[in-house]
């Protein structure tokens, strides 16, 4: 589809018009992919022992949790493909359409009670599902945004985007906390968890008749035939491999990060050893946290236009492996709900908003002909060491303690991320259209 073609049942509208709707997209498609990310975390959490049953439940979690893990590195490089290939938005409906169907089958999944162990095999089959449409939406429609944004607003755009990761977050944690309450533990883990897969998966319906009515594909993404001629094999091992494999390391780094302030965090907040803040106090702090961390993500993409993205990224990176330990320890000896809430919300404030430019950073390393398979495999690619997390970091915790794992964790992810952004060209796309 050309970018002067109108989807069918739409009136032609101006090149301006198709950009916001592309952004628009872009950002509230990556709000609710979030959504369907985070949800096992949060929301699946309380309802897991009636769920699938009690036995081993830490290691079913982590099980379902892996599936998606696993399953997003296979749909950025399936997606990714039919994306540079065919279309940007087409590509963009077919996985939103996955998501909603998957999360739904989700929904109606029947529990412990009635299918014994088949529950567990059908939520980790549908999670790893789930995870190649999710990775197929955000490689194609992410690329399709910031090939529509004008090369002052690719950064602010991108911004926007990334900040809806917290945002999701935040959500989530608040329906859990309201739905706990109001339906009462048990109702909640019989029935109630369901309803925000429901909301999921009609969210996705509602993003899938938006993108059919309103988002076509940018001029830069309408090379088949050159996409033709690239294979994956290009991307990580050909012309391509030197941008992919410094983005590699950039979002591994990135990818600490977050497992660290976002994942890990709200273990240790509770330990008996570290704050000990109940699990009410804990989930309030995240919520502020994630509220602090989108608002700065925003701000940090803008950023990235005003000083270059190299620079950016290499002084925030630095800043990080400085800042980020030493507000560690202070959060994690904080003794009271009140005295953690500031460092643990900073925390977040000088780690992960460096996301916000990851988005036109990523698409602007690539021509139009791999920038799906480039963005979508360095970004889902990158995340599955950082994410073996019940790995490394019992080690760790033997070796340095479990105060100080954490922020020694943090401080090379602070490295890597600035090490890598150097190891990038001086000058980036930023100043000139996608093409």
């Amino acid at each position: 589809m050309s970018a002067a073609t109108a989807p069918v049942g739409t009136a032609p509208v101006g090149a301006s018009g198709r950009a916001r709707r592309a952004v628009a997209g872009g950002i509230v498609g990556n709000l609710i992919d979030q959504l369907h990310i985070f949800v096992p975390v949060v929301a699946l959490a309380p309802a897991l022992p009636t769920l699938i049953g009690s036995d081993r439940i830490e290691l079913a979690a982590a099980l379902v949790m892996a599936a998606t893990l696993i399953g997003r590195p296979v749909g950025a490089a399936v997606f990714g493909s039919i994306a540079d290939r065919v279309s940007r938005t087409a590509t963009t409906q077919i996985a939103i359409g996955g998501t909603a169907l998957c999360s739904l089958l989700i929904a109606l999944v029947p529990g412990h009670a009635t299918l014994g162990v088949g529950t567990l095999v059908a939520l980790i089959a549908l999670r790893f599902l789930l995870g190649i449409a999710i990775a197929g939406e955000y490689s194609a429609a992410i690329p399709l945004a910031m090939e529509w944004s004008a090369p002052r607003r690719r950064g602010l755009n991108s911004g926007l985007i990334m900040a809806m990761a917290p945002l999701a977050q935040a959500g989530i944690a608040a329906f859990t906390a309201l739905a706990l309450q109001g339906l009462g533990p048990d109702a909640y883990a019989q029935w109630g968890w369901r309803i925000i897969f429901l909301i999921a998966s009609a969210l996705s319906v509602g993003m899938l008749i938006f993108y059919r009515r309103h988002v076509v594909d940018a001029a830069a993404s309408t090379s088949a035939e050159a996409a033709a001629r690239t294979r994956l094999w290009d991307v990580v091992a050909g012309r391509w491999a030197k941008p992919f494999w410094q983005l590699f390391a950039l979002m591994t780094g990135l990818w600490l990060m977050t497992q660290m302030t976002v994942i890990v965090i709200v273990g240790r907040l509770s330990a008996s050893d570290g704050p000990g803040l109940d699990a009410d106090d804990t989930a309030l702090i995240m919520l502020a946290a994630s509220i602090a961390q989108a608002a700065v993500m925003a701000v940090a993409g803008h950023a990235s236009t005003l000083l270059g993205r190299r620079r950016f990224l290499t002084i925030w990176g630095a800043g990080s492996a400085v800042l980020a330990p030493v507000v560690w320890v202070w959060a994690m000896t904080a003794g009271t709900l009140g005295a953690a809430v500031l460092p643990v919300v900073l925390l977040q404030m000088v780690t992960v908003p460096v996301y916000g430019p990851m988005g036109a950073y990523i698409s602007e390393s690539f021509s139009a002909e791999v920038r799906s398979r480039g963005y979508g495999t360095a970004y889902s690619a990158s995340i599955v060491l950082p994410s073996l997390t019940m790995l490394y970091m019992p080690l760790l915790d033997g070796a340095v303690g479990a105060l100080t794992a954490p922020a020694v964790v943090l401080g090379v992810a602070g490295v890597v991320v600035a090490a890598a952004a150097l190891a990038g060209p001086s000058a980036h796309r930023e100043a000139q259209p996608l093409s």
